[in-house]
């Protein structure tokens, strides 16, 4: 039961959606959605180059090195992108920053244990009357310690910048001021120094309103549903006499509800009890508030809305729809989709498919949670925000999708499922621009020359990665909210709740090029290391069973039994007898140009100085032909791009499968006779005939003076939608029967293999 009672605008607002307003606006926004606030700081560098913005709406940290120069009190409008560090939401990176001098402070919002949670996450909260079970000995940095009512229990961490390390821990009632941080699931108060807490006093008089037995603040809202009778109490938890004056209903749905609670006189520490009971004779969403006045001088008005569901068992179904006024920030790893605000809906559901619009339908008395399937689709976002970012956005996709106007909450939900808002945008692809300027593989500095083009490159923390690849990309959607990540090796598919976490998971980051190949002090190497932490290099994998089994092993092909097999990832022996990793097909390219990358960039001297040839037992050749059979896919340019807009550097690799044919990546030197296919990339420039592209019929084509054995056509996900050969010297592909999109044409001559792409409209 305890689950009825949200505070109001947590699930959906109960007017018309606006655009962002405020903190508590920004803080319904998606990860990856940019928003400008305007708040004033709660905290200077106690907490590290973090701080706490605060509006009369809420709070948002902010993070980086333009927070460092905002002390306590300071006013402050800023711009930048929200973002889920281990389930804190905060602003990082910050784009632009405006001091606007002294502000007022917003005071801590008093609360209680119980509400330690997402509603007040980022504000500087108060909670009184709690003891520490650790009295008397003394706080320590880095260090969390427990605070408990008598029932419930809260978390209190200490950081090194507040100087309360070596101060006594005290006993008996205390009040506790902090600012409401999480990491991975735990809710945790910031003390900003030894003055956020103190002895607790009772004050003269205060009442406490509990719903069905559970504290709630003023101006919560209480999902009644269809329940006729709802338990509540008042308290009055000063020491004097609370005189409550009055109990009135209001709103259009004022006389489906009533109380037997009766005014007059509470004493110090003591309560009253009733119930506010639910008639109606009518359908749909029935509205109140219940207004409680007392002497209280701080609350002389506590007021409760009240969101009761009629006789039909739904709440009102929305008038209007919606319409998406935009598609922005188109990627080959994101996209915002924007809708316009509904007249009278509380919500949106948004559903999505790839290459047609979406047919589901939502059910009324249903409630969704984002990954759900519908019919064709699935839910990409289930909330009140304007403005979502769908996770899983992959490279030369057409995303079509559905935006429902919706009411209620639960079982009582109710969709408008005639005014529906459809709209599609095609991600983008390789974004390869002029990045490669008149470099070419007929220069015998080629080597050399990708170097110093990738070098030097942005740095991003090790540390950082689960929070930019891990849940801003590799996290996927499945049933029921929650998510899962794919094992790189394996293809195993690890299903979690909530944040993600590696050791939750039991996954890591695992070095393709392995850490013990670096010539760069690997003994001592620390994840702060620019090539350590060098994303092109890193992928998810499950520790034990791919990880582990691969150690610092060379990638080959296994003949035989293997000697560990977990899912696709196998350990066992090539055929020249020696150990290998064999892992699934899907990623064989992918980590062949890893390791061709990892080999250039740090190569000599535009890289760390050192020789960063591939070890002699790492079969050149096997990497070589895994890098033409398996090209890049949707997954890998989406994820390259996503590197590239980090780190601002591109492994030459993925984007030219020609590169790999010039370079020894044992010496990391030139070979000037390239992969001796005959097919340089002069020659494929003068020779190879695609027509038309785009098209939607017959797309012709011709390598002059070379036979054509056959093509493979792939859509961006890697599935092969068609094979296409001939007896003349053109191959006609014919895509009428394809859906509109980005293909790969996998083109096999007897002069060796080349991939080019095509758009089918």
């Amino acid at each position: 039961m305890k689950n009825k009672l949200l505070l109001f605008g947590a699930l959906f607002s109960m007017s018309a959606l606006f655009a962002q307003t405020s903190i508590d606006d920004a803080r319904n926004f998606p990860v990856g959605a940019t928003v400008t606030i305007k708040g004033v700081s709660s905290d200077s560098g106690e907490l590290g180059p973090i701080r706490y913005i605060q509006d009369a709406t809420g709070g948002i940290p902010i993070y980086g090195s333009m927070a460092n120069g905002v002390n306590r009190g300071d006013s402050v409008t800023l711009t930048g992108v929200i973002k889920d560090f281990s389930g804190l939401l905060e602003i990082d990176p910050i784009t632009s920053l405006t001091p606007n001098g002294a502000g007022t402070e917003i005071a801590p919002w008093n609360i209680n244990i119980v509400d330690l949670g997402n509603t007040y996450e980022g504000r500087l909260v108060r909670i009184d009357n709690v003891t520490f079970p650790t009295s008397g000995a003394a706080f320590a940095n880095s260090t969390n310690y427990n605070f408990t009512d008598g029932t419930n229990t809260g978390t209190l961490r200490i950081n090194s910048g507040t100087a309360m390390a070596g101060q006594t821990i005290p006993g008996g009632a205390q009040s506790v001021v902090g600012l409401l941080s999480e990491y991975n699931g735990l809710f945790q108060l910031l003390p900003r120094d030894i003055n956020d807490i103190f002895g607790y006093t009772a004050p003269d008089k205060k009442i406490e309103v509990l719903v069905d037995g559970t504290p709630v603040l003023n101006g919560a809202t209480i999902q009644i549903g269809t329940t006729a009778s709802t338990p509540i109490e008042l308290k009055n938890i000063g020491v004097n006499n609370l005189t409550v004056s009055a109990i009135n209903f209001a709103g259009a749905a004022a006389a489906d509800f009533s109380t037997n609670l009766v005014t007059g006189a509470i004493a110090g520490a003591g309560s009253v009890t009733g119930n506010i009971a639910f008639s109606t004779t009518v359908n749909g969403s029935r509205i109140s508030t219940i207004a409680i006045s007392s002497d209280d001088p701080t609350d002389p008005v506590f007021t409760l809305n009240l969101y009761g569901i009629g006789n039909d068992n739904l709440a009102t179904e929305p008038s209007f729809g919606t319409s998406i006024i935009g598609i922005t920030n188109v990627q080959a790893y994101t996209m915002n989709v924007q809708s316009h605000a509904s007249f009278d809906g509380e919500g949106f559901l948004i559903l999505w498919k790839e290459g047609s619009t979406p047919t589901g339908v939502p059910v009324d008395g249903t409630s969704y949670l984002r990954g759900d399937v519908i019919g064709d689709s699935k839910v990409a976002y289930v909330g009140n925000s304007e403005t979502f970012t769908p996770r899983g956005i992959r490279a030369d996709i057409d995303y079509h999708f559905a935006v429902y106007v919706l009411n209620g909450y639960g079982n009582f939900v109710n969709y408008n499922q005639t005014d529906v808002a459809i709209d599609n945008q095609m991600s983008s692809g390789s974004n390869i621009g002029s990045y490669y300027g008149a470099l070419n593989t007929g220069t015998s500095t080629l080597t050399d020359d990708l170097t110093a083009l990738i070098n030097p490159h942005n740095y991003s923390s090790y540390f950082l990665y689960k929070t930019l690849l891990m849940d801003g990309f590799e996290a996927l959607d499945t049933l029921a909210g929650e998510s899962y990540i794919t094992c790189v090796y394996s293809g195993e598919k690890k299903v979690y709740s909530g944040s993600f976490d590696w050791t939750a998971t039991g996954y890591s980051r695992e070095h393709t090029y392995a850490h013990s190949w670096f010539p760069t002090n690997p003994a001592n190497g620390t994840p702060e290391e620019l090539e350590y932490a060098d994303y092109h290099n890193l992928y998810p994998t499950n520790l034990n069973k791919a990880n582990t089994p691969r150690s610092n092993l060379p990638f080959g092909e296994i003949v035989g039994t293997p000697a560990f097999t977990y899912l696709e990832g196998s350990r066992g022996q090539n055929a020249s007898g020696s150990l290998v990793y064999e892992p699934r097909d899907q990623q064989k390219g992918n980590l062949a140009r890893s390791i061709f990358y990892m080999a250039t960039a740090y190569n000599g001297a535009s890289g760390t100085g050192d020789n960063w040839g591939m070890p002699s037992n790492q079969e050149q050749d096997v990497l070589k032909k895994w890098h033409f059979d398996d090209v890049p896919d949707s997954y890998e340019i989406a994820r390259h791009e996503l590197i590239y807009s980090i780190q601002n550097n591109r492994n030459p690799y993925i984007d030219s499968a020609d590169f790999a044919c010039y370079v020894d990546f044992y010496a990391v030197s030139y070979i000037s006779e390239g992969c001796e296919l005959g097919l340089s990339s002069n020659f494929i420039e003068n020779n190879l005939s695609i027509f038309p592209n785009p098209s939607n019929e017959i797309v012709y084509v011709q390598l002059n003076g070379v036979k054509i054995t056959s093509i493979n056509v792939t859509d961006m996900t890697g599935r092969t939608v068609g094979t296409f050969t001939a007896a003349t010297e053109f191959v006609e592909v014919d895509v009428t029967k394809f859906n509109a999109g980005t293909y790969l044409l996998n083109i096999n001559t007897e002069k060796g293999n080349l991939v080019k792409r095509i758009i089918v409209q």
